[in-house]
């Protein structure tokens, strides 16, 4: 069975992010806001690898390459965020997540576990988009020319 690239690199993300978060939590780290963001690093680093890849087969058409990026990275993040819902269930529900920073991106107060999953979903289709654009002005400029 052929796993396509796009898929094999979301759920790369998926494990790479999970991973991260949860060694940042063995260590007592998971508060710190600064650090959660660093999980951006392990998406544009699998988006990349996709984008890469297509570029050495020869697909260069930009549409399909955002295409491609596009769903690598939203697989990774619907995966990382049901991923967590189910991890923020089984640690206790809202009465977990009220431990965790108030210094997450998108509000305050005291958001419940579906709510707080839900604005981290949505941050991470915004944020899925800007790399994926980002990467493709980089890729764009990169691909050979011919006359």
């Amino acid at each position: 069975m052929h796993i396509s690239r796009e898929v094999y690199n979301g759920i790369m993300i998926f494990i790479g992010i999970g991973l991260y978060f949860l060694t940042m939590e063995l260590l007592g780290l998971s508060d710190i806001f600064l650090l959660r963001l660093l999980n951006i690093v392990i998406v544009v680093y699998f988006v990349n690898k996709t984008i890469k890849s297509n570029y050495a087969e020869g697909k260069t058409a930009y549409l399909d390459n955002i295409i491609s990026g596009s769903l690598t990275s939203l697989i990774g993040v619907a995966l990382s965020v049901a991923a967590l819902l189910a991890y923020i269930s089984m640690k206790g529900g809202d009465a977990y997540l009220a431990k965790l920073s108030q210094n997450f991106l998108f509000g305050g107060g005291q958001p419940s576990m579906y709510q707080y999953c839900i604005g981290l979903l949505f941050e991470g289709i915004a944020s899925s988009i800007i790399i994926t654009f980002t990467l493709m002005q980089y890729w764009k400029d990169r691909r050979v020319k011919s006359f």
